[in-house]
């Protein structure tokens, strides 16, 4: 094998998921001494979750509390629960956990569930189940979606989601050509992974620093089946890559990420827009997504596959026909490069601008972790117990930025910064 200068020697499995623990806890999360760690994950995920719980532990977490959940259990309730089962969640879990991110732990999420886990069972059945979760879950994802701690998103290769992507390998070539993805766009086969996200994370900020400068009322995406006009919040602001959270701890909540987002006006959205992912949700594969705005608000909504749950997702509340989030990813980002449709949206959202259904970020406004609820929703934030992005990007797609007295100027062009 050749060597490539500045390029490290080949670097085995676990050292790859070593450093993939490292980056998670020293670029993600940003943990300080002191602090508590919460970590979510599948049971597929154990090798990473003891690499993040080792690394933690070096960087001086008190204690680190991992939650695991486990796939064939989600479907065994499923099958076999009584129909009761479906409006109840564990309230006092969450409960819980929005306690310890009161006192100030730090949130670590791994992602790689299966994207059809669900894809076979009762919508009405998922639904409640998901609309009793978020219910519940809210506490949490208040303090979560307020960015009151340091928190992040990692992903591991699970089975069931390789067989998803590389239907056509044997198990262990669909894992390892899995693997290999998520090295790559999390930055672990860099000769210094951290220093690269630093790097990163300069470029991310520079962009942020110029969309900031424009102050656009509004973006228009245009492009094959797409003429939509996101209005933009009153005091919006935009956000990429690194962010201090209101703990003072900074912190990248998805690893990997190359978006820069903002928010949008809850009422000021109008257009058609179609998809051009398709959108894994719960277990349920949604493709060919395609809605009219009108004043803000979905009021026609079509899909090829998964109408029923989209539909379902729409009805969550008053705020899930709104959009919470919008987002500029150019088309040549190395997650859309790699060609990969992943049926994971911590990895396609970053392949593709895009937009969010539901809840808005705090974040996302000058000053926001200073404004109140009411402030923030007089301004246009969105509130919903939903926040799920969807892909609207590609390299077809042609943004616009609209200024306050109507005159236009090119943000990107066939998906790439103008």
């Amino acid at each position: 094998m050749t060597r490539h200068a500045g390029v490290p020697e080949a670097l085995s499995h676990e050292e790859r998921l070593d450093r993939l623990g490292r980056v998670a806890v020293e670029v993600g999360l940003g943990l300080k001494p002191g602090q508590e760690l919460v970590i979510t994950a599948s049971l597929d995920a154990l090798p990473l979750v003891r690499r993040i719980t080792e690394h933690a532990y070096r960087a001086g977490a008190s204690l680190v509390t991992t939650l695991f959940s486990d796939e064939e259990a989600t479907l065994m309730r499923f099958r076999n629960a009584a129909d009761s089962s479906f409006d109840t969640a564990s309230g006092w879990l969450y409960e819980g956990m929005a306690n310890a991110f009161k006192g100030n732990a730090a949130r670590l999420a791994i992602a790689g569930e299966n994207p059809s886990l669900l894809a076979n069972e009762d919508p009405e059945k998922v639904s409640r189940a998901n609309r009793a979760r978020s219910r519940a879950y809210m506490p949490a994802l208040s303090l979560i979606a307020g960015f009151d701690i340091n928190w992040t998103i990692v992903s591991y290769a699970s089975p069931a989601w390789a067989r998803a992507m590389f239907p056509d390998d044997p198990e262990d070539i669909a894992v390892a050509k899995l693997w290999h993805a998520i090295f790559a766009a999390s930055r672990v086969d860099t000769p210094d992974p951290v220093a690269a996200w630093d790097a990163h994370n300069a470029e991310l900020n520079a962009r942020t620093t110029l969309l900031n400068s424009r102050r656009y009322a509004a973006l228009r995406f245009r492009g094959p089946g797409t003429d939509l006009t996101v209005g933009l919040a009153d005091d919006h602001e935009w956000a990429g890559g690194a962010s201090v959270a209101k703990n003072g701890i900074v912190c990248n909540a998805n690893i990997p990420t190359e978006e820069v987002f903002t928010t949008p006006h809850k009422l000021r959205v109008s257009g058609h827009v179609a998809s051009t992912k398709p959108l894994a949700y719960q277990g349920t594969l949604i493709k060919d997504i395609r809605v009219r705005f009108e004043e803000g608000r979905i009021v026609e909504a079509q899909a090829a596959t998964g109408l029923d749950v989209l539909s379902k997702v729409l009805d969550t509340d008053e705020g899930s026909r709104r959009l919470g989030e919008v987002a500029l990813v150019p088309h040549s980002s190395p997650i859309s490069r790699s060609g990969l449709l992943f049926f994971n949206t911590l990895y396609d959202e970053n392949a593709a601008s895009h937009i969010a259904l539901g809840q808005s970020y705090s974040k996302c406004f000058i000053n926001g972790a200073d404004l109140s609820p009411e402030e923030l929703a007089a301004r246009g934030a969105n509130s919903s117990l939903i926040h799920i992005d969807w892909m609207i990007g590609s390299g077809e797609i042609d943004v616009d930025g609209l200024k306050a007295d109507g005159s236009a100027e090119p943000v990107m062009r066939q998906g790439e910064w103008a």
